[in-house]
């Protein structure tokens, strides 16, 4: 198990972090692909180091943005799991394409 991240360093983290945002108990992130099944590959490219850390955000698919949302609930808030995964997702962009959204 992972423990809770603090404030301190959660701030400090999320400063590395290009369009993630704490918002409450979770960090967020929202992306935009170039087609949606760019995105898709995207999702899927998560999705395989999501299963291999056994730690799965919340996604959300419309068209070509996706919406991510990272919480570890068992820990209720934000472990060192889900910043190591942001981490897996902006590499998964940019194998990908997609952007940060404005």
């Amino acid at each position: 198990m992972s423990r809770l991240l603090t404030d301190e360093e959660i701030t400090r983290q999320l400063a590395e972090l290009d369009g993630w945002s704490r918002d409450g108990d979770t960090i967020r992130s929202v992306y935009k692909a170039t087609s949606f099944a760019r995105a898709i590959e995207f999702v899927h490219l998560v999705a395989a180091d999501a299963d291999h850390m056994d730690h799965h955000p919340d996604i959300e698919i419309s068209y070509t943005t996706v919406r991510w949302a990272l919480s570890t609930h068992s820990e209720g808030g934000i472990t060192q799991l889900d910043i190591e995964l942001a981490h897996r997702i902006i590499e998964a962009a940019q194998q990908t394409g997609a952007q940060v959204a404005e």
